[in-house]
């Protein structure tokens, strides 16, 4: 093999190792180590929405398994403050909501899609709820999130989302499985209008 020949199959190998792709790869590998943060979202579709839809955003009354101190509403706010950065038109119940109080409601309120949330279950490592609270725990964190988007006039189920996300082992500015909410969130709605 001549050098030059030698010398173009180099280039034409490392011309796909893009810094962006190589920070990927990078950020993919401690995730998978379990270093950093870590964040699956599953999705049953690949539904867009329209930019000017109307969306109406609910929490169930589930509480979390594993973490049942959770603030009532809280997933329903997060999804919320992560929704309006990308819907002109958000409402958002002032409670949790039953399945069919929250469709009727956003049917009330004139919205197209019905974002129905449920904090599926939570863990913080570190000891109780007591003791994380007294201690200012430090640790992992995970949470799963179960989210339906039906469109209001017809109650039909046009996506269901389970989203998981934990913290790693090297971040310590996360003191509770709440603070993993709005980041998936805002990462899901972008992917409604298509967005990454």
């Amino acid at each position: 093999m001549t050098p030059r020949l030698l010398a173009a199959l180099i280039a034409l190998g490392l011309a796909g190792c893009t810094p962006s792709h190589m920070r990927d790869e990078g950020r993919q590998l401690l995730s998978d180590a379990r270093l950093i943060d870590s964040v699956q979202i599953q999705r049953s579709g690949n539904w867009r929405l329209q930019p000017d839809s109307r969306m109406y955003i609910a929490q169930s009354h589930f509480d979390p398994v594993g973490h049942a101190h959770a603030r009532p509403n809280l997933l329903a706010e997060e999804a919320f403050g992560a929704a309006v950065q990308v819907f002109p038109m958000v409402r958002r119940a002032p409670q949790p909501q039953g399945l069919d109080e929250a469709l009727s409601s956003a049917r009330q309120h004139g919205m197209d899609y019905l974002l129905y949330t449920r904090f599926a279950s939570a863990r913080a490592s570190g000891g109780t709820d007591q003791e994380r609270v007294r201690d200012g725990h430090v640790g992992r964190d995970e949470v799963m999130l179960q989210l339906m988007l039906m469109e209001t006039g017809t109650g039909r189920l046009v996506d269901f989302v389970t989203i998981e996300n934990r913290t790693g082992f090297l971040d310590f500015s996360r003191s509770r499985p709440e603070d993993l909410l709005r980041e998936p969130m805002q990462t899901y709605t972008r992917q409604l209008l298509g967005n990454r």
